[in-house]
């Protein structure tokens, strides 16, 4: 943890961490926001696979959500990554990210990262392709969900970035 990062815990969101949550999503101006109830939800049924950095005064400042998916169980999928404005540039994201997928493989074999990034959110594909060269691993990508696929106006593909085999998960 970097000395900026000195004063912030890192821990296991809870259902009441999920309207910030939100809020964090929803003032990056580049995820998809979500329904606030499903962030409650995500809170609640996987927060032994997301991971939320807290402040001194035990509010959440960023976040990373993941689950294992049920047909790759050696496979971490990153739902969203986000940090509050007052955190960001500070190196919060990948902290959260080498951390979250760290306490996963201590848990259970992790040998793969999956997470989708539109064409122009640079700094996702930063984050994650930087998250492969500190862990030694390999990155595919491919389109997953093209644009034709969402229902609900236009859309950018969804560009599937595989990460791994992960030979450094713990560092």
């Amino acid at each position: 943890m970097t000395a900026v990062q000195a004063d912030l815990h890192f821990d296991r969101p809870s259902v009441s961490d999920g309207a910030a949550l939100w809020r964090i999503a929803k003032d990056s101006g580049t995820l998809d926001l979500n329904s606030s109830y499903s962030y409650l939800l995500w809170c609640r049924d996987f927060a032994g696979t997301s991971a939320v950095a807290r402040g001194e005064d035990g509010r959440p400042v960023g976040f990373v959500t993941g689950y294992v998916r049920p047909e790759r169980p050696h496979t971490l999928l990153v739902w969203q990554v986000a940090v509050d404005r007052t955190h960001r540039g500070r190196g919060l994201a990948g902290s959260l990210l080498d951390g979250l997928t760290a306490r996963i493989a201590a848990e259970h074999p992790l040998t793969c990262v999956e997470t989708t990034i539109t064409p122009d959110n640079t700094a996702s594909e930063r984050l994650f392709t930087s998250y492969a060269a500190r862990h030694g691993a390999a990155v595919t990508r491919e389109v997953l969900f093209a644009a034709d696929h969402f229902p609900d106006g236009p859309h950018a593909p969804e560009v599937l970035y595989r990460i791994g085999p992960l030979t450094h998960p713990s560092h």
